[in-house]
């Protein structure tokens, strides 16, 4: 039996992003207090398909409801130490890992630029059709490259980063495992059912 502690993905990596975020004057609006860093595991060991995703916890301008089909919707809430998570941060294992190191940490940074400049529940907003991206997927790839560059330049600790540079299989045998905090998906609830509570 392995007496090792299991490695705390979600630990290592909130303790990146909130680095990332005391570093570079771009992101540093994001308080990672209220964003909740989780896992969720790939059927499958290919290394395509989604590796990270930001699910945000309030809809367009932050508002707690939605319309849709002549029903007001809202989404079910989620707390950390009694502190409102207002987004949910997910890597997908062990695919996530078994990235290059610079296609993961570019990845990082690609998940946290879609945080609102407002901070107010809901994504970053681009101009034109395509929203999320904008019109180029390589431009905004090429400006997340970009803050790579520029975080690495400034020479945080490579404590922070070096659990990137392994792939999922080397982490679980140094470690005797790979854990990391894990929830359910929120799920959309009729706003009314929230009002007669």
């Amino acid at each position: 039996m392995s007496t090792l502690d299991p490695f705390d993905f979600s630990r290592a990596m909130h303790r990146l992003c909130d680095d990332i975020t005391a570093r570079m004057t771009e992101f540093r609006y994001i308080r990672m207090d209220q964003v909740a860093v989780t896992i969720a595991q790939t059927r499958n060991q290919v290394s395509y398909g989604l590796q990270a995703k930001l699910t945000p916890m309030r809809f367009e301008n932050g508002s707690l409801t939605t319309s849709c089909h002549g029903c007001d919707w809202t989404v079910q809430k989620l707390f950390q130490d009694d502190r409102e998570m207002l987004y949910i941060l997910t890597f997908y294992l062990p695919r996530f890992l078994n990235q290059t190191f610079h296609e993961k940490i570019v990845t990082v940074f690609h998940e946290l630029y879609h945080i609102s400049p407002l901070f107010d529940g809901d994504i970053r907003h681009m101009h034109g059709r395509y929203y999320a991206h904008t019109h180029s997927q390589k431009q905004y790839d090429q400006l997340m490259e970009l803050f790579v560059d520029r975080y690495l330049q400034r020479q945080p600790s490579k404590a922070l980063y070096q659990f990137l540079r392994h792939r999922f299989r080397t982490l679980h045998s140094k470690h005797g495992g790979v854990v990391g905090l894990q929830v359910p998906i929120p799920k959309l609830i009729p706003a009314s059912a929230l009002e007669s509570a």
